[in-house]
């Protein structure tokens, strides 16, 4: 593997790190959800040490890999036949989820972390079970052209995925984003995001993690207070569904950083949406 391609910089590491919690799962015997590349990722890269926080929210980045991993399941049965993993990491969904038969699946990321991944699964010789489009793309720039070019039908309803992203981009960066996936999106057209509030990053266990974020150029930078108001203000309809009812549906305990009763109002939102209807229609 080329050093060149590593993702040990800026946002792209985190992905590593997640990928490294998703391979602790994935040796679990009773995982909640199977990942047999994650620990190829990890092993051309090399382990990355994390803080301590990293570590109590390892049952964090499980518990939302399997909500979203449903939520795809349930956006498939809904009637979504194309799929978009927006900033979409080291993330395998392609290839470890069943998906209906002619199912299309776009992935769009940075150059440099796809040809990273893509070696990787070249490697493993990983075959997707969908129709897998790789979109090279950096979110700042037009990234609704390429994904058109690529293939995109915005006329069928979509299941678009942001995970792990949104705190390291500004207010106005969301809310751009936000307004472009709205273009595009279909009615029938579900979305799934994961974000923070303020009292969140303010938690005295999470100091060592924004040092860390600050060295590496992945610094967080926005928020929000209340998820549902902010999705609806761009025409959806969300509901927060709380890491306390993950644990309790899979049976694990609650994480550390995300639990109520430990850390009061911080929270870590992850939240389902789907595409209101036109107005007049």
């Amino acid at each position: 593997m080329t050093t060149d391609t590593r993702p040990t910089s800026g946002v792209s590491r985190t992905a590593v790190i997640i990928a490294q919690a998703r391979a602790t799962e994935d040796a679990r015997p009773d995982r909640l959800f199977a990942d047999p590349y994650a620990q190829s990722f990890v092993d051309a890269v090399g382990w990355i040490q994390v803080a301590e926080a990293g570590r109590l929210n390892q049952g964090h980045f499980v518990l939302r890999t399997r909500f979203f991993d449903d939520w795809f399941r349930a956006s498939a049965e809904a009637g979504c036949r194309q799929a978009v993993l927006v900033a979409a990491g080291l993330d395998t969904r392609a290839f470890r989820l069943d998906w209906p038969e002619g199912f299309r699946l776009f992935e769009i990321d940075l150059p440099g972390l796809m040809a990273f991944k893509e070696a990787v699964l070249g490697v493993r010789r990983a075959e997707p079970s969908c129709d897998r489009t790789a979109v090279r793309s950096d979110l700042r720039g037009d990234w609704p052209a390429d994904l058109l070019a690529a293939g995109f039908d915005p006329r069928q309803p979509t299941a678009w995925l942001i995970e792990g992203l949104m705190m390291y981009l500004e207010p106005a960066d969301n809310d751009r984003l936000l307004e472009r996936i709205g273009m595009l999106s279909a009615p029938g057209s579900r979305l799934a995001i994961e974000h923070i509030n303020k009292e969140y990053t303010e938690l005295p266990q999470l100091r060592a993690v924004h040092e860390r974020l600050r060295k590496v150029g992945a610094s967080w930078q926005s928020t929000v207070e209340d998820p549902c108001a902010w999705l609806g203000s761009h025409g959806w309809t969300a509901t927060v569904v709380p890491q306390t009812e993950l644990a309790a549906r899979n049976d694990r305990p609650v994480p550390e950083l995300t639990d109520p009763e430990r850390v009061g109002d911080a929270r870590m939102w992850l939240v389902e949406a789907t595409r209101n209807a036109p107005e007049g229609s």
